[in-house]
């Protein structure tokens, strides 16, 4: 079993899994290659002058593969949860976590057939570190908003997600902050 199963490998699944693996926690993320970000050019990403959204995609998966996340290229079919422990299924079988994190985009099939909470507008209902109804089960970016589509705010929400998930495996509050000596 893993830790972390992430569905979703756009930058809220990639953010998500960038904290957990970069802090020891055992982190697998599937990807189909759908995200939005293809089809983008960031101009308004924090730290980012300008770059086309497939260069930002490989860039990013490169940094997370380098802390540790491994990366399915494969659909996930289904998510089940229970007990501590959720399955998330594909063609190559189920794939057990502790935590399950949803960075689907506006898909929020998955969502509902976990048992999720909606909001009146449709929306995932998720608290401000983005769990959602089932304990453990988190959800970002457009799964969680009407309106705000953005890039940096999705990495931001898979951050957040990242970051409750460290709380609870430290049983206190979590700060990811490196300082200039950690990258020597």
């Amino acid at each position: 079993m893993t830790d972390v199963a992430i569905v979703g490998g756009g930058p809220a699944g990639l953010s998500a899994g960038l904290f957990t693996a970069k802090n020891g926690l055992e982190t697998v993320v599937f990807d189909t290659d759908e995200t939005w970000v293809h089809k983008a050019h960031l101009f308004n990403y924090l730290g980012i002058e300008s770059v086309d959204g497939t260069a930002f995609i490989e860039q990013s998966r490169e940094q997370v593969e380098e802390f540790g996340v491994q990366r399915h290229d494969a659909e996930v079919t289904g998510v089940e949860g229970g007990d501590g422990e959720f399955v998330v299924t594909t063609d190559e079988g189920g794939h057990s976590a502790t935590y399950l994190v949803l960075a689907t985009g506006a898909n929020r099939d998955l969502a509902e057939e976990l048992g999720c909470a909606f909001d009146d507008d449709g929306t995932v209902s998720v608290n401000l570190s983005m769990e959602t109804s089932v304990a453990n089960a988190y959800a970002t970016g457009a799964m969680v908003r009407d309106q705000e589509w953005q890039a940096i705010i999705s990495a931001g929400d898979g951050g957040a997600a990242a970051l409750d998930i460290l709380s609870k495996e430290e049983g206190e509050h979590f700060h990811d902050f490196d300082v200039p000596a950690d990258a020597e």
